[in-house]
């Protein structure tokens, strides 16, 4: 298998759609899809009415109809809501519902269908690490649709490539959750049985390959010597790069505008790296002709890119947003911080410092904290044995009633429902409030305007990306 020069990064909350991921398969690349929140997207762009009738589309060649006229009866609104006044899912836990794992299955499946549908490129998708609860169900669901490739990061998914494993024949897989406060002999889990949603006598999937995302040599020889199942490579993911960054090597040093400091130690060995023996992309400011060359000089397959791609047309962010966004470019006048306590995670997060959205302390304040979509709450064992589920960004006094510091709390942003805003899927309220957008980009976020053909183009697709990148092979 010759795997591709470029990935096309996984972004945000469907920022990396299947219109995105699709127009780079099709140019010859890998086009990625983001599975972060995966189902409340899918149900929400039912509850508008799905537009085109894609969702719907897709779902015909669902392997069990049950599932989809469950989530038909339940989600869909001909002609769509009005007021954004969205119905919820439930928020995982530990003991979800049989009804919300289907449709986690269901939803990845709709959009790698879409993202494969009418061509023979490859597809991938990303998930993140940190956000355990649904992940074997979504892999599953992306796998029945014959996804090529799984990208995994956002902590260290050691586990992935098994549950890849298991899956590919359709046994049962198992993935384990981190709770605070257990016991070493607890023995906390999610568990999927395939037949329990689809008649696996009658449906064939693929075992796609697996790419770890890391940050660091150990982490990298960590997945390749001791994961169980077959680890492909890595993407290589420095500082620069847009979303979650893995914390510095060295914590408690800051700049001057409070973001965290990184040093050599945060940086891969490439010449250690190739000693694995397997591929390896490069990401984090890799976005322009002339870096590709250089990854590849450094024995690099090629790199993953993704904030270029970001503000490209086919992409789910906002038309406002990309208007914003590479107007800010045009001018050089694009800031972006590396806010070390805007994530729930604990992870530094980098944020586009945009008028009206979240970046601004005002809006920030302006905010009711509620925590009602759940994807990054924090598992801990209460004193009675049983499971609670504690979120820095929900109201503080709830918080720290279950246990939490109030000093991470302090500054913590909703990023569950800003993801959402950032691809027009927020949610109103009765009081008139809208959810507010919170952008993440790359350091590298003020070259997006040199894939704009000309000066006057407000503009660019996923093509002229891929055209600029490749020049150096021409």
């Amino acid at each position: 298998m010759t795997h591709p020069i470029i990935i096309q990064g996984g972004m945000g909350a469907g920022v990396s759609n299947w219109r995105l991921a699709k127009a780079v398969s099709k140019l010859g690349y890998l086009g990625v899809v983001s599975c972060t929140a995966q189902d409340a997207i899918f149900t929400r762009r039912l509850q508008n009415g799905d537009p085109g009738g894609n969702i719907r589309r897709a779902m015909k060649s669902f392997p069990n109809q049950e599932i989809v006229k469950y989530v038909m009866d339940e989600y869909f609104v001909e002609g769509g809501i009005k007021d954004n006044r969205y119905k919820y899912i439930p928020m995982y836990t530990i003991d979800a519902s049989w009804e919300l794992k289907a449709m986690s299955i269901l939803s990845s499946y709709v959009e790698v269908y879409l993202a494969k549908e009418g061509h023979d490129g490859i597809v991938g998708i990303n998930v993140l690490e940190k956000i355990r609860m649904p992940n074997l169900y979504v892999l599953y669901g992306a796998m029945l649709a014959g996804v090529d490739y799984v990208i995994v990061g956002a902590g260290i998914p050691r586990e992935i490539p098994g549950v890849i494993d298991s899956l590919a024949e359709h046994s049962k897989a198992y993935l384990r959750l981190n709770v605070e406060g257990a016991a070493s002999d607890d023995d906390y889990k999610m568990e999927l049985d395939p037949s329990d949603f689809v008649n696996v006598s009658e449906v064939s999937v693929k075992r796609p390959y697996f790419l770890a995302i890391v940050s660091s040599n150990t982490l990298a020889m960590t997945m390749a010597k001791k994961a169980p199942g077959r680890v492909d490579g890595f993407v290589v993911e420095y500082p620069s790069a847009g979303g979650h960054n893995a914390p510095p090597r060295l914590r408690g040093s800051f700049n001057e505008q409070g973001e965290p400091v990184y040093g050599p130690k945060d940086y891969v060995d490439t010449d250690k790296l190739k000693s694995l023996g397997l591929p390896f992309w490069l990401a984090g400011g890799y976005g322009t002709a002339e870096q590709i060359k250089n990854a590849l000089d450094l024995g690099a397959a090629g790199v993953q890119v993704g904030t270029p791609f970001a503000f490209c047309r086919e992409s789910g962010f906002t038309e406002e947003i990309k208007r914003k966004a590479i107007d800010l470019a045009k001018k050089m006048k694009g800031k972006v911080f590396t806010d070390p306590e805007a994530s729930p995670t604990g992870f530094p997060f980098k944020v586009l410092e945009l008028k009206g959205t979240l970046s601004e302390f005002a809006e920030y304040i302006k905010r009711p904290r509620r925590c009602n979509l759940g994807y990054l709450r924090q598992l801990f064992k209460k004193e009675d044995g049983s499971i609670g589920y504690r979120c820095p960004a929900e109201p503080v006094e709830a918080f720290t009633a279950k246990g939490g510091d109030p000093e991470k709390a302090k500054n913590s942003k909703c990023l569950c429902n800003a993801l959402l805003a950032n691809i027009g899927l927020a949610m109103g309220y009765e009081n008139g409030y809208v959810e507010k957008q919170l952008v993440t980009v790359g350091d590298c976020f003020n070259r997006i305007a040199d894939f704009l053909t000309s000066p006057e183009m407000e503009y660019y697709y996923a093509e002229n990306v891929i055209n600029r990148l490749m020049a150096f092979s021409r």
